[in-house]
């Protein structure tokens, strides 16, 4: 806020206007100032902190973008490279990272050698706030960061050189990551930037309001001296003195007058503010909205703030925007963030599919309980009918554990292994086959040829498998319910009948959420329709096979040990995993 006088002798107080950071380079410094005064990142910081709204989003969508943390999806085939990834980047480490990252458009970490200086062996978050370019060198490239605990005053607290990465000689450099900005050359700008403006917009209105309050709504004033106008130092030291006191967190309502004469006493003219609260309430909406808008948000239903744009209700929009706000603002952050370190990684020969595991922000279906189908229906825009109707043990069975025995017991691991070891279930069945027919029956297997020799092609007269329903023991889906409260086991050709029929409408594949989809390969849902892809379904099959306590075909048989079963046949590796794997951890 600024002044401005004119020859009149009356004093105008202005709004300042905000303007873009600016970079700035001198000969006495070796280091490039940000903003006015080098304090750009702590101008950000205060809207930060004074703007309600802009707190509240960017504390949420910091929350967004790490999710449940940072992992990759071939973890178990490089376990090594994971291991020394996740210590690499704890958990505390990267949370700090995307912090800034959305707050302040930057991050940066302290990576510390071994001695040799071949390996990374430890990276910590350093404030990014701290921290400011040096100049640039010939080829445009900045070789370091110089780092204060206080860049106010640089003389107590003396700024520090430290290698950029990729530019140090010894064990300690700085990896400083941001979004290229145009026009900006050593640091990035805020993605919200357009909405600052009305973050400080934000922060008047809140100041302004208090002391209305604490000042008992008085109405704004104009103080008229009528006794001359005096110099220039003295209307200064007046306009002060009355600014003091009138104005403030505990501005005086009573102001004391002295006067010799009373046809040139001071007066005191009110200026009231006519319809005040309306003109409060749009300039709070009005902020607010715009705040929304610079920080990418689709609705604020998102954050809790109620909105109406069109559509047919707040649960149809708030699936909508969810998922744009997804792939529009919480993964570009991720993927920048991720770059970022993947070259901290590559030093270190590391090479993995890095994501961040997804924050579910809540399950429609089960978000509140509904009385009744119809308005669960319209609620949500799930057809429950069907589902409601789902019986699994008309699918499913029990087994006769006084006949057979469980031998062995296996999360369903590939397709491929799954063939194989129907193989190996024909061949202890059929001991005395030749190979050539245990060759064909293998192909017939794979193939799905029909057995209508047997009640399932899985089984036989000494040994069977089934499958079982398992994981989550809590599902929030009604058909996971079902499914988890009937404990059955399941013929492959039981699951197959399911999958032909719509027994869990509405979590089908898009773009037919409603049709009959592979309940052997997704379980309760996995790649669901645009509204419903980030709830997927955390349950998986166990393979379950059996033998009979004896065997029918001659007296006093001895009885088969699982090693013995199990080594019947060889199990194929593993290819493709998705078959065990909880549609949820695909």
């Amino acid at each position: 806020m600024n002044k401005r006088k004119d020859n009149s002798g009356i004093h105008f107080v202005q709004l300042e206007a905000y303007s873009a950071p600016k970079t700035s380079e001198n000969n006495r410094d070796a280091w490039v100032a940000f903003g006015e005064d080098n304090k750009y990142f702590q101008f950000l910081i205060d809207r930060y902190n004074g703007s309600t709204t802009n707190n509240a989003v960017i504390n949420n969508i910091s929350k967004l973008i790490y999710g449940r943390g940072l992992d990759a999806t071939d973890s178990s085939k490089k376990p090594n490279e994971y291991a020394q990834m996740m210590m690499l980047f704890r958990k505390d480490i990267v949370k700090k990272g995307v912090a800034d990252l959305k707050m302040l458009g930057q991050y940066a970490y302290q990576l510390i050698y071994n001695k040799s200086k071949d390996a990374i062996i430890r990276v910590e978050h350093i404030p990014v706030q701290l921290l400011r370019a040096e100049k640039c060198n010939k080829k445009g490239e900045i070789e370091a960061y110089y780092y204060s605990d206080n860049w106010e005053d640089t003389q107590k607290f003396e700024p520090k050189r430290i290698p950029a990465f990729g530019f140090g000689d010894k064990t300690l450099e700085i990896l400083y990551v941001g979004n290229y900005t145009v026009g900006q050359k050593y640091y990035s700008n805020v993605d919200y930037i357009g909405a600052i403006p009305y973050a400080k917009l934000e922060e008047e209105i809140a100041d302004y309001l208090i002391n209305d309050v604490q000042n008992g709504f008085s109405p704004t004033s104009v103080v008229n001296f009528n006794n001359g106008i005096p110099d220039e130092e003295k209307r200064e030291l007046i306009s002060r003195q009355v600014s003091a006191t009138l104005t403030g967190s505990k501005g005086k309502k009573v102001v004391v007058s002295f006067n010799n004469d009373e046809t040139k006493k001071t007066t005191v003219d009110s200026i009231p503010l006519n319809d005040a609260p309306k003109h409060y309430e749009y300039l709070s909406q009005e902020a607010q909205g715009k705040i929304l808008l610079g920080h990418g948000v689709v609705s604020g239903l998102q954050f809790g703030i109620p909105s109406s744009n069109g559509f047919s209700s707040n649960a149809d929009e708030l699936k909508n925007a969810i998922t744009l706000f997804d792939n529009m603002v919480i993964r570009y952050f991720q993927d920048t963030f991720i770059d970022g370190i993947e070259k901290v990684l590559a030093f270190n020969k590391i090479s993995l599919n890095l994501y961040f595991k997804t924050l579910q922000p809540l399950e429609f279906v089960d978000l509140n309980p509904i009385a009744d189908k119809e308005t669960a229906e319209e609620e949500t825009g799930v057809k429950l009918s069907e589902q409601t109707d789902f019986d699994p043990a008309e699918y499913g069975e029990d087994i006769d554990l006084s006949e057979w025995e469980l031998i062995d017991s296996r999360e369903v691991e590939s397709l491929e292994d799954e063939a194989r070891l129907d193989a190996e279930l024909e061949a202890m069945n059929n001991p005395k086959k030749s190979l050539m027919a245990k060759i064909w029956d293998f192909a017939s297997v794979s193939t799905g040829r029909a057995r209508p020799d047997l009640k399932s092609a899985q089984d036989g007269k000494l040994f069977m498998s089934r499958y079982r329903y398992s994981g989550n023991p809590s599902p929030e889906r009604e058909f996971c319910k079902k499914m988890m409260a009937a404990n059955k086991l399941y013929r492959k050709e039981d699951i197959d009948r399911m999958s032909a029929t719509t027994v869990n409408p509405g979590f089908g594949m898009a773009p037919e959420p409603d049709k009959p989809y592979d309940i052997f390969l997704w379980k309760g849902g996995g790649l669901l329709s645009d509204v419903y892809n980030f709830g997927t379904c955390k349950h998986f099959w166990v393979r379950e096979t059996y033998k009979r306590f004896t065997d029918p075909r001659r007296k006093g048989a001895e009885k088969i040990t699982p090693a013995q079963a199990r080594k019947a046949g060889e199990i194929l590796p593993v290819n493709d995993r998705r078959a065990y794997i909880a549609p949820h951890d695909m």
